[in-house]
């Protein structure tokens, strides 16, 4: 009688120094073979304690250190806190500062995207569509340094309004790289969207159910991916997006797929924003007048905006102080993160590299 074969699980670390960990994020992994049985994600190897900095800086200085709470989306960061701060002061911000807001916040968006764009095909082992990506995002970067001096971290949104007003060469700038921005889109699709390999990759591969999506508050494109139409921008409108046609695109099978063809049309609508907030761009101040020792009343408050990754909220206390006396951010990373072990168990090693890339985690949102 031919002897039985016999598998044991093996355990295996992915991370913290793995590229496709996105960052330093250990997944402890129980493996039989290629297969996933469980998984573990195990965070803190970059923790920098913003939150309690914030608590010991003026509520100014505090917005470089947002810039790096998610660097792929600074301006939204700044944006986030800023929010938090004027609901504290009872600050209104001037009408061509949150035009100016939403076009940066926009551009961010899109120059994030085109990261994801760029970084989850290379994570499944095509490089051709990072080189095209980072292509179009050095035009981005390009108008922000025209704006600010930076590429990276911005220090541009302040309490009240922005730094400064755009320079005169910023809009026809950003109007030529919004008439070539839809044909490299398109771009992007000829190389991924119908190849076979691209398909086999993440078609019908890491399915988080609309109930999966509640359960674990996954915010942003992964929840709209899985048809959960939630988008801050509609649903608790800030600034002045109220003003702006737009639409918000939505997946139906909440597979890997899905996750990156709504980042993808995700652009064309930020694309959109932006053009319609170039058009009405007023006049005006661009700053509340704030004090040099902003001191708002004491309480506290939440505010959240709709960012790249999904959910971003800034919870502020204020003592009367000209600091922050509690400051407490939420990224969406961090819930993504929760979700990977229940979508994995069963499929390959293979796949969980392309589901944790779909699904846009970047550890800095988490470790913060």
């Amino acid at each position: 009688m031919a002897e039985e074969l016999r598998t044991e699980d093996m355990t295996v670390n992915m991370g913290p120094q793995h590229p496709s960990t996105h960052g330093v994020c250990r997944l402890v992994l129980t493996v039989d073979g290629e297969i996933i049985r469980d998984c573990v994600p195990v965070i803190g190897f970059l923790h920098r304690a913003i939150e309690k900095m914030c608590e010991n800086r003026t509520y100014a200085q505090c917005i470089p250190l947002m810039d790096r709470f998610e660097y792929c989306t600074s301006m939204s960061c700044n944006w986030a806190f800023c929010l938090a701060a004027e609901k504290l002061g009872d600050i209104k911000v001037p009408e061509r500062g949150e035009y100016l807001r939403v076009i940066m916040g926009e551009l961010n968006r899109i120059a994030s995207h085109l990261i994801f764009v760029g970084v989850t095909p290379m994570d499944c082992g095509a490089l051709t569509p990072f080189l095209y990506t980072f292509r179009e995002r050095e035009r981005i970067m390009d108008l922000f340094e025209m704006t600010c001096g930076q590429r990276l971290t911005y220090n541009y949104i302040r309490v009240g309004g922005v730094a400064k007003d755009i320079p005169p060469e910023f809009i026809p700038k950003c109007r030529e790289f919004l008439g070539i921005f839809e044909e490299k889109i398109r771009d992007y699709e000829k190389l991924l969207v119908d190849n076979p390999i691209w398909i086999a990759r993440n078609k019908g591969i890491g399915i988080i159910t609309p109930q999966l999506v509640y359960d674990y508050a996954i915010s942003g494109p992964s929840a709209r991916a899985s048809g959960v139409n939630f988008d801050i921008r509609k649903n608790d409108p800030y600034s002045i997006y109220d003003l702006f046609d737009f639409d918000i695109p939505l997946g139906t099978n909440g597979d890997s797929y899905d996750r990156f063809n709504v980042r993808v049309n995700e652009m064309r609508q930020s694309a959109r924003i932006v053009a319609q907030a170039l058009d009405q761009l007023p006049d005006g101040e661009i700053r509340a007048k704030v004090p040099l020792k902003f001191k708002p009343n004491p309480g506290e408050v939440y505010s959240r905006i709709e960012n790249s990754r999904g959910e971003m909220g800034v919870y502020l206390v204020s003592d009367g102080g000209p600091k922050p006396f509690r400051m407490r951010a939420r990224g969406g990373s961090y819930n993504h993160l929760q979700a990977v072990p229940h979508i994995v168990k069963g499929l390959k090693i293979a796949d969980l590299v392309a589901i944790f890339a779909s699904m846009d985690i970047i550890m800095p949102e988490i470790d913060r």
